[in-house]
């Protein structure tokens, strides 16, 4: 399939980051106009207001003569869709902004069993609820902060809190009904991080182009973001895992993937060369010995065309 400009441009590390920071550096520079007095200041900021007043109503008119389909491709771009919010031009409402930020996240989501589904937008709270394994899995804290919130944030920054509630997960294992505030969730990886566990106080996107080389039931070692990973893929999933086995302590390099006798066919379980633990890829690397034991998972998606993964920027070992 022909490779477009757009996407060349997407694929290409760091190009896709570059536009991220302008309103950092836009800051940047009005705070060193700001050494001339307020008057030079106050000069700069009009000249900001000036430029983005005449894009907007240029980009007004195109999307008024633009075909309907055109607009909703547009908004399919991160950076276009950004732009249209800042000038109040987004053809969608924030619930339908949402459900496509949702979308973006459920391959990774589906990958460990779950989903996730939007349960209101009021007063500019997102309420969402996970669904299947997800809520419970060793990996919904981080997948919620470097995942979930991010895209729903991404597509909806008017939106003040993002609030998660458990699905409906079956009689024996329904955790008490209410609604849990992302911040409550997250505090207990904050705390972890700061007691000297593995879990992330925060984590950021790194591009991971390398491990679209991995042919399926490959396992391979890669560094990303000067954290060494281990990655599996089974067909077009990848699942990625911080290179630490959680029962050893040792590097999982040389880690084989197996099926269990039995098992079904997409079955796939990782297994330490050092102490032959064995960890169900599919589900989020819960140790098949002890389900409460399990590698650290990390989210693999595909971000403004680029494939990438949420490395935490706080790892202690």
């Amino acid at each position: 399939m022909a490779t477009t400009n757009d996407e060349l441009v997407r694929g290409i590390p760091g190009e896709s980051d570059r536009w991220r920071s302008a309103g950092d550096r836009i800051e940047a520079l009005l705070d060193a106009a700001s050494a001339g007095g307020p008057v030079a200041r106050e000069r700069a900021e009009q000249l900001v207001r000036e430029v983005v007043d005449l894009y907007g109503e240029a980009l007004g008119r195109v999307l008024t003569v633009a075909a309907p389909s055109l607009v909703e491709e547009l908004t399919r771009d991160e950076l276009v869709s950004g732009l249209l919010l800042v000038h109040g031009l987004h053809p969608h409402d924030v619930a339908t902004r949402v459900r496509t930020a949702l979308d973006s996240v459920r391959p990774y989501l589906g990958s460990h069993g779950g989903d996730v589904e939007l349960v209101e937008v009021s007063d500019g709270v997102v309420r969402l609820r996970l669904l299947g394994s997800c809520h419970g899995c060793p990996s919904s804290a981080v997948t919620l902060q470097l995942a979930v919130e991010g895209a729903v944030q991404a597509a909806a920054p008017e939106t003040t809190a993002i609030e998660v509630q458990p699905g409906d997960l079956g009689a024996s294992t329904t955790p008490t009904p209410g609604v849990i505030p992302v911040e409550s969730l997250l505090a207990h990886v904050r705390d972890a991080a700061s007691a000297g566990g593995s879990a992330a106080s925060n984590g950021t996107w790194q591009a991971a182009t390398e491990f679209a080389d991995l042919a399926s039931g490959e396992v391979g070692g890669f560094v990303v973001g000067g954290i060494p990973l281990l990655v599996c893929r089974l067909g077009d999933e990848l699942f990625a895992y911080r290179d630490r086995c959680s029962v050893c302590g040792n590097s999982m390099a040389g880690a084989s993937m197996q099926r269990r006798a039995g098992g079904p066919v997409n079955d796939a379980v990782l297994r330490c060369p050092t102490c032959r633990a064995h960890f169900d890829v599919r589900r989020a690397g819960a140790r098949i010995e002890a389900p409460e034991d399990h590698l650290d998972p990390l989210p693999v998606l595909v971000r403004d065309g680029v494939l990438s993964v949420a490395v935490p920027t706080v790892v202690t070992g």
